[in-house]
Parts: C-alpha cells; structure tokens; sequence
C-alpha cells in the first residue's frame, strides 16, 4: 500500500464509517474502481488501524456524553438501583443494543468474509441499505427523545445493526433506520447510534489486535516499521475525517431527511453492479 492510497482509504472509512452510505462497502468499492491490488496482510493491519481512529473520533466527539454515562451507572449500581436514572439506563440499553451484532456476527463470519471479495454484492447491498433508509422515513413517527428510550427500542436497534455485517449495508444507515422505525426523531436516533457503536468497535477491534498480533509474528521488523509509517496518515485521516462527518450529520439530521443518502446509495450501487457485468 503506497502512502496516498492509505490518506484516501482514510478519509474515506472517516466519512463513510457514520454517514449511512457504508464503510465496509466503499472499502470493497474504492479498490475495485480505481484497480489497487491491495496485499491481503497489509488491508487486513490497515483496516484494524482505520477501525482504531474511527472510534478515536467518536470518543472525541461524544466524551461528555460516555463520562455521563458510565460514572451514572456506576453510581446506581452501587445505589443497587441500577435503572433509577435515564443516563444510567442508557447505558444499559447501549450495552443490550450490542448483543444480537455480537451473537450473529461470529456465527455468520465466514458467510459475511466471501461476501467482502465480491463487489458485485456489495452493489446489491448498498441497494438494500438505500430501501431500509426509505423504509424509516416512511414508516418513523419522529416523536420519541433519546431520554425516553426504553429496552425494546434498544434491542430492536441492536437487531437492526445486524444486517450491517454484510458490506454495503450501513451500520449507522441501519441502526439509525431501526431507531427511527421505533419513533426515535433523526438526531436522537444518529446519537444512539454511534454511541452503541463504541461497544462493538472496541469488541471488534480487540478480537482484530489479537490476528494481528499473529501476523505480526510472521512479519519482519523492518517490513511492519516501514508499513506503519505508511498507514500513520491514513490513521490520522480517518480520525478527523470521523469527527467531521459525526459533528456534521447530527446537525444535518436535525432539519433534513435520509433520502440524499437513499439516493447516493441506489446510484453508487447500481453502477458498480452494472460495471461487475460489463467488466
């Protein structure tokens, strides 16, 4: 991986990763367009990395929130009223939100893996999270706040955040669609979703440390220092990028609807789908 492909594959896991157009599918999408060829050991320590920075920014961006959070369910556990408090309930519901993702995910690894070497499927994806997209702003009433959430919008959140194991289904476009399914207005929904995804990426991103330690193992030094100093851009990209696309979407959210992002999705989708049979 050169030094500009790893600021472009950066910026674009940073925008991708919480606007609802999918990181993992412009992962598969922006290789295949421009022709990269990417080394399989080198994506796979990139993409751990880019992962990192992305949840970097989310604990920038909502640090307030997460010290609120946790020292509120810390303090009602040791009241032994766990769910006294709307912060401390928010936590426990960010907590469950993670758990049908995290059940799944493993179960269906090896499916989700062999979809990743396709971008033929990606483009299908992308289609359908365009469909779940329209689907919220149809069916969402938009008249529930963040504080007034209660197990079953968390669980069903969590649900929905399955579908986006396959790539070119959003996480965020998913989880904000099933947030805003159970009557979540847009903003509260967007903010419930990156919250839960602070769980989920420091699970992901444990279980990748731990290959990628493997890999390491079987690197040579000079080989891993020279392929740092490549991906350290790439890292900072993803992370500023991140947070300029959180700030940006949670006040976008708060005026406009999802249908520009429903629209991009079914363009960009349909394309790819239609250059993998002409190519």
């Amino acid at each position: 991986m050169t030094l500009f492909q790893s600021i472009i594959l950066g910026i674009v896991q940073g925008l991708t990763e919480f606007l609802p157009i999918s990181s993992s599918g412009h992962l598969v999408i922006i290789p295949y367009l421009l022709g990269w060829q990417l080394p399989e050991a080198d994506a796979f320590i990139f993409d751990v990395l880019i992962q990192v920075a992305t949840l970097i920014a989310v604990f920038a961006y909502f640090w307030k929130d997460i010290t609120e959070i946790v020292q509120s369910m810390i303090v009602w556990m040791i009241k032994k009223k766990p769910f006294a408090e709307a912060q401390a309930r928010l936590g426990w519901y960010l907590l469950l939100s993670t758990l049908p993702a995290g059940i799944l995910g493993l179960l269906l690894k090896e499916h989700v893996e062999r979809a990743f070497a396709s971008p033929r499927t990606t483009g299908f994806f992308l289609i359908g999270t365009a469909l779940i997209l329209l689907i919220a702003e149809k069916a969402g009433k938009r008249n529930v706040d963040l504080e007034d959430i209660d197990w079953k919008d968390a669980l069903w959140i969590g649900f929905s955040q399955v579908l986006a194991i396959f790539p070119g289904i959003s996480r965020s476009g998913a989880t904000i669609a099933g947030g805003m399914t159970r009557n979540l207005n847009r903003p509260s929904a967007a903010r419930f979703s990156f919250l839960m995804s602070i769980p989920v990426m420091l699970a992901a991103g444990g279980l990748a440390m731990l290959d990628l330690i493997d890999l390491q193992q079987s690197m040579s030094a000079s080989g891993s220092t020279n392929l740092l100093l490549t991906f350290i851009p790439g890292f900072i990209a993803a992370a500023i990028t991140g947070y300029l696309s959180i700030r940006w979407l949670i006040g976008y959210l708060k005026k406009h609807p999802l249908y520009v992002f429903a629209i991009y999705c079914v363009v960009v989708g349909g394309a790819i789908v239609v250059m993998s049979y002409v190519r």
